[in-house]
């Protein structure tokens, strides 16, 4: 990571119909007045922007620009785009409801609006001189994570080489914009660790545009080393979330 900008807030969390979070302005003013010095805009939440015309209209990212009380945009998240890229359809369901309405119940047409979405935050991210757009990675294995029952020999390998071929496109595209893409290692994505990372890396051909967003909460919560984590991936950490976490043992729940 060659720079740090902020500190920035995630505003998905606090989006919301109610000002002072119900539009750009207001929720800038905000977070201005917390001491924030930038923003990371979801690029899903129509309330914040509205990502196909900022992906068309240079003029359009200016405009969003003039809007944020004198902060700063740090990134645009695509975390939901993103999930939608790779569901498995035990999951189906579940997702759905990151997705328009007249799309729901129809998979193949979700994950393609997924794709052009996500193409769209790329496009809209060059268009207001950003480098890095955070995502999910989606999900293809994750049903498999715990080894029981055994998994099929290859089967590991398969999938990762099936996830690949899904976001290659969207990769390339981040390429040809100068756009990195940061994957939050997340539980429930199929990128949830190192070795994860790893291997979706291997399998997109090592793509230049396959970076990592680091988020040690989720570390501390699957007994990762999140120090040993950034020796061993600080190059492609282009982007971090920081929230607290703490593991407590039970008794009764795991």
């Amino acid at each position: 990571m060659g720079e740090i900008k902020g500190p920035a807030i995630f505003l998905a969390q606090f989006a919301d119909d109610k000002p002072p979070f119900n539009s750009l302005e207001s929720i800038s003013s905000w977070a201005k007045s917390l001491g924030y010095k930038g923003i990371q805009i979801p690029a899903w939440d129509k309330r914040l922007i509205d990502i196909d015309k900022a992906a068309s209209s240079r003029s359009y990212c200016e405009e969003i620009r003039s809007r944020c009380s004198g902060i700063e945009i740090t990134e645009l998240a695509s975390h939901l785009f993103g999930q939608l890229i790779a569901v498995h359809p035990a999951y189906d369901k579940l997702f759905d409801a990151f997705t328009e309405p007249s799309l729901r119940n129809n998979p193949k047409a979700r994950q393609k609006w997924a794709v052009e979405k996500m193409k769209a935050v790329i496009k809209s991210s060059a268009n207001l001189g950003l480098k890095t757009v955070p995502t999910f990675s989606g999900a293809l294995l994750w049903h498999l994570m715990y080894p029981w029952p055994q998994r099929p020999a290859g089967i590991v390998e398969e999938g990762f080489k099936a996830l690949a071929s899904l976001w290659k496109p969207i990769l390339n595209t981040a390429s040809d914009y100068g756009i990195d893409l940061a994957y939050e290692i997340h539980p429930g994505e199929d990128l949830h660790d190192g070795v994860t990372f790893e291997k979706f890396f291997e399998a997109t051909g090592r793509h230049k545009s396959v970076n990592i967003l680091y988020d040690p909460s989720h570390f501390v919560l699957q007994c990762l080393d999140y120090i040993d984590f950034i020796h061993i991936y600080g190059a492609f950490i282009k982007a971090f979330h920081v929230k607290d976490a703490e593991l407590r043992l039970s008794g009764r729940s795991g």
